[in-house]
């Protein structure tokens, strides 16, 4: 009896999560906090080398291939490499907010309210991503994309000292370049768990085909 009521409340959230107004309310909130992260990194953006300006807002940026990707799912549509792109990046960018925020914590002892909600909303954002894991369609073509642009932004970010400006926690950068790493690591790790569950990469009736169709 529980159990069959257990399935009757998934299914039911399931469908409602899959539904057209929900996702069309989950864009339209993902655009708003996008857009405001954009504005919360304009004094950092305008300090910034135009050559590195693409790679600093990473959580908006993320927020953003998360929007694009929900709106080709109101659309019918699967844009896989966006996809790939949202899923390890909201993962990546919406724990490390919070642990940043939390290592400020400790060593500040006291946040501001700012801060607080930047741990709700990211990790939020982490949690939206791992909320629509069966939604996904990307290949392993798509994933590895994906990995590069990660791992590159990793190396603009603790190379080229482009990260996101947290002073209390500035002599500690060393560790959290090298923790950053790992935890892209496994959050690419968790996106081609996707891939090999079966939800990206399908068997294909032409084998000499070129990978490069699959980017879309």
């Amino acid at each position: 009896m529980i159990v069959s009521s257990n399935r009757r409340l998934y299914r039911v959230i399931r469908h409602i999560m899959h539904s057209r107004a929900f996702l069309t309310m989950l864009l339209l909130v993902n655009l708003f906090g996008t857009l405001y992260g954009y504005i919360w990194y304009i004094p950092q953006l305008v300090e910034t080398a135009p050559v590195f300006l693409i790679f600093v807002p990473d959580s908006p940026t993320a927020s953003l291939f998360f929007t694009i990707a929900v709106a080709g799912w109101i659309l019918g549509k699967h844009f896989k490499l966006i996809e790939a792109l949202a899923l390890v990046t909201l993962v990546k960018y919406g724990v490390w907010a919070v642990a940043m925020n939390l290592l400020s914590l400790t060593v500040e002892g006291t946040l501001p309210w700012t801060s607080y909600m930047l741990i709700v909303s990211h990790g939020a954002m982490a949690l939206q991503a791992l909320l629509y894991l069966g939604k996904y369609k990307f290949t392993y073509v798509h994933l590895s994309i994906a990995a590069v642009w990660t791992l590159h932004n990793d190396v603009i970010d603790y190379v080229f000292g482009q990260m996101p400006v947290y002073p209390s926690i500035n002599q500690y950068m060393d560790e959290i370049g090298y923790g950053t790493f790992w935890l892209s690591i496994g959050c690419i790790g968790v996106a081609w768990l996707v891939v090999k569950a079966g939800n990206g990469d399908k068997p294909r009736e032409n084998n000499h085909a070129s990978p490069l169709r699959d980017i879309q």
